[in-house]
């Protein structure tokens, strides 16, 4: 008779082995195999499962990847201290560089969503940089707290970022450690205002100028316009008045890229206005003839109402091959002195 080992005994080797051959393989890496999902009827019985965060995958973007000595080349170290975007040694200029590049294919006609004054409540922030489509581009205060961090976020969003120009106004926000520009100041004191703020962020395009005031005059405008060149950003004009501002006749005579609007699109946050002045934005745009496309970008306050309204619009009309909505780099024009100084970087051309 051969003898044969008690059963419980084999199956204790048994489990002691295969115990140790798993425990092996995770070590090793070598178990892969998912866990197994519970089928309908066992996952309709289980305990509903505590959700404590959860992290949105980054959205995909198009910004242009430059090298990290091509993007330092792009900051000037001031004697105080003061970290300044600039021209960089080969040519590359930072409202150029910043922009989000979008694809040509779709419809010539373009429609594009700035939000100015971002950063006076982190809440409305945060939701507008998580929530809101990429092709949104984003204004923020240059009394934003943390700002850099907060521009940084917003272009893992997609967003491009700009800043708000500091103008004396006394309807408008007043920034805590802020000087604004004065009509009243000297030149080379406003100069030096626009500077400080321009130190407060890293990686924007250029500046929103949301109330003319001061720069209304072209002697006052001259000097700094004349900054925003040499450090080669762009420039935003939200007015209302009709035909040439001086801060656009500055611009191109300067070479500086230049957008306009008149379109505040939340001029009235009660009921369906913000969704209804989309829609007007959207349909006079995709009026416009083959031959002669049309674009416009409007402009909205962080509400949440407002928000709430472009999320809403942009699902509504994501299926309609109208229009195309664009960032805000879609809607700039570039005379002839701008076009002699892309030039320089040829690279800067390509779309």
């Amino acid at each position: 008779m051969r003898w044969r080992p008690p059963r419980g005994l084999v199956a204790a080797w048994g489990v002691v082995l295969g115990l140790t051959a798993v425990s092996a393989a995770i070590l090793l890496g070598l178990v892969r195999e998912p866990p197994r999902v519970a089928p309908s009827a066992e996952a309709a019985s289980a305990p509903p499962l505590h959700i404590v965060s959860l992290k949105l995958p980054r959205r995909q973007t198009d910004f242009r990847a430059l090298p990290a000595a091509e993007r330092a080349a792009m900051v000037e170290t001031t004697a105080d201290g003061l970290r300044l975007p600039r021209i960089a040694p080969s040519g590359w200029m930072p409202w150029i560089a910043y922009s989000r590049r979008y694809p040509p294919e779709g419809p010539a006609a373009r429609v594009g969503l700035l939000m100015i004054n971002v950063g006076a409540d982190e809440a409305l922030m945060q939701r507008a940089i998580d929530e809101l489509p990429g092709e949104v581009s984003l204004a923020f205060l240059p009394g934003t707290p943390d700002l850099v961090r907060w521009m940084g976020r917003a272009r893992e969003h997609g967003h491009e970022s700009y800043l708000m120009l500091p103008v004396e106004d006394p309807a408008g926000m007043v920034e805590r450690g802020i000087r604004p520009i004065e009509a009243s100041a000297e030149a080379t004191e406003n100069v030096r205002r626009l500077r400080a703020a321009m130190a407060r962020g890293e990686g924007y395009v250029g500046l929103v100028m949301s109330s003319p005031g001061a720069l209304s005059q072209e002697a006052i405008a001259r000097p700094l316009v004349g900054e925003i060149a040499d450090r080669g950003l762009a420039l935003i004009e939200i007015t209302p008045s009709p035909g040439a501002s001086a801060l656009y006749q500055l611009s191109v005579e300067l070479g500086v890229g230049y957008a306009r609007s008149s379109t505040v699109l939340d001029y009235k946050l009660a009921g369906q206005a913000i969704g209804a002045s989309l829609n007007r934005l959207l349909e006079w745009t995709g009026e416009g003839r083959a031959d002669r496309p049309r674009h416009d970008f409007g402009v909205l306050q962080p509400e949440a109402q407002s928000i709430d309204a472009i999320v809403a619009w942009r699902k509504r009309v994501a299926s309609q091959n109208v229009v195309t909505l664009v960032p805000i780099i879609g809607h700039f024009e570039c005379r002839d002195a701008c076009m002699a100084r892309m030039r320089v970087q040829p690279a800067q051309l390509r779309p």
